[in-house]
């Protein structure tokens, strides 16, 4: 599973790494929403949330839906305006004039995701253009619950309301913490932005992408980017651009806007505690059904506690050496068994650091 971009005839100049006030906003908000998703950012929710005004606070849950449960691309206008090749704001301002280039239609699309009713990676037709669409989407909003329901209501009989709504959010958010937080952390994504700028200027894309995250990858022979997502989605930069925009407040997620139509985007966080080479979806898959076995559960208790040969573990187990050769292979396979000679016997042991980062492993994975 992953999330695939055709670069097909992009040219150099036209990938760009820039900050957005508006996109950190959206992960603000989201931190604000889900702290459990952003352990290392306890102490700055838990400031925030004491200082925040009630009436702010309500209007917070008012639409939480937009950047709880999905981060809309609503925060992201830039790459929905006409030519595929506008950059973020330099400030909030400037990204939400960009928002008002949106049209009706990309505003109610990408502000209706959380429904799921229109398709994402492929054209469709607009809720505010066909009625069966419109009334699929407001059931799904109504399964999500009455506030989902009144926001999509109010969506569709008047977006410039609702935009309206948006942009005084944004704005009362940024006089209430936003603001304090953006002066302190565009230093840092400008810094990375610098940064990713120069391996792609010296070194080409495919190491920008590797500083990016280790789960983007370039097939240069392809022309395509892959991100390694517990997912399935595909886009291309046609004959527009690609930008990475870097969040500090992002990890453990790093999305990939690839809405139909709309300049691809990597929104990547920096400055985390992401480890160097973390386990790919199909790895952490393979590991996670290794260890489902009861059989292969019972081997890696011993092996936890000491080395093993194949013929000693088939003893213990009552099995015969090919039978447990052919579970070591399945634990091998998934990086949970290391080997070792000693003489003339092979002896395996339980990799308890990896078994132990599972856990973590498994929660990025499912976040990432």
């Amino acid at each position: 599973m992953s999330v695939r971009i055709d670069i097909t005839g992009l040219r150099p100049e036209r990938v760009a790494v820039v900050p957005s006030p508006l996109a950190e906003l959206g992960m603000a908000l989201h931190a604000l929403s889900e702290p459990g998703h952003h352990p290392g950012l306890q102490g700055w929710v838990t400031g925030v949330t004491a200082r925040l005004d009630s009436h702010l606070a309500d209007r917070m849950c008012e639409a939480d839906f937009l950047w709880r449960t999905t981060f809309s691309d609503l925060f992201m206008p830039f790459a929905g305006v006409s030519g595929r090749s506008t950059l973020p704001g330099a400030t909030l301002a400037d990204d939400l004039d960009l928002l008002d280039k949106l049209s009706d239609e990309q505003f109610v699309d990408a502000a209706l995701e959380f429904t799921c009713a229109l398709p994402y990676s492929t054209g469709g037709v607009s809720a505010l253009d066909d009625a069966e669409v419109r009334r699929r989407a407001l059931d799904l909003a109504a399964a999500r619950g009455p506030q989902q329901l009144r926001f999509s209501e109010r969506l569709l009989a008047d977006p410039p309301r609702i935009r309206d709504w948006l942009r005084q959010f944004a704005r009362d958010c940024d006089e209430a913490f936003f603001a304090e937080a953006w002066s302190r952390l565009r230093h840092q994504l400008a810094a990375d932005a610098r940064r990713k700028t120069d391996l792609l200027r010296h070194k080409g894309l495919a190491e920008a992408l590797a500083a990016v995250s280790p789960a983007v990858t370039l097939d240069e022979g392809a022309a395509r980017i892959t991100v390694d997502k517990l997912g399935d989605g595909r886009s291309a930069t046609a004959d527009g651009g690609l930008l990475l925009v870097p969040t500090s407040l992002g990890w453990p997620h790093l999305m990939v806007l690839h809405r139909h139509d709309w300049q691809p985007v990597l929104h990547y966080p920096v400055g985390s505690p992401e480890l160097a080479s973390p386990p790919s979806v199909e790895q952490l898959t393979m590991r996670m059904t290794a260890l489902s076995h009861p059989v292969r559960m019972r081997i890696c208790r011993y092996l936890a506690r000491s080395a093993y040969t194949t013929g000693e573990l088939a003893q213990v187990h009552g099995m015969t050496a090919p039978e447990i050769s052919r579970h070591l292979g399945v634990l091998k396979k998934a990086g949970l068994v290391t080997t070792r000679r000693r003489g003339r016997y092979v002896l395996h042991q339980l990799d308890v650091t990896v078994v132990a980062r599972l856990g973590s492993d498994f929660l990025e994975g499912i976040l990432r």
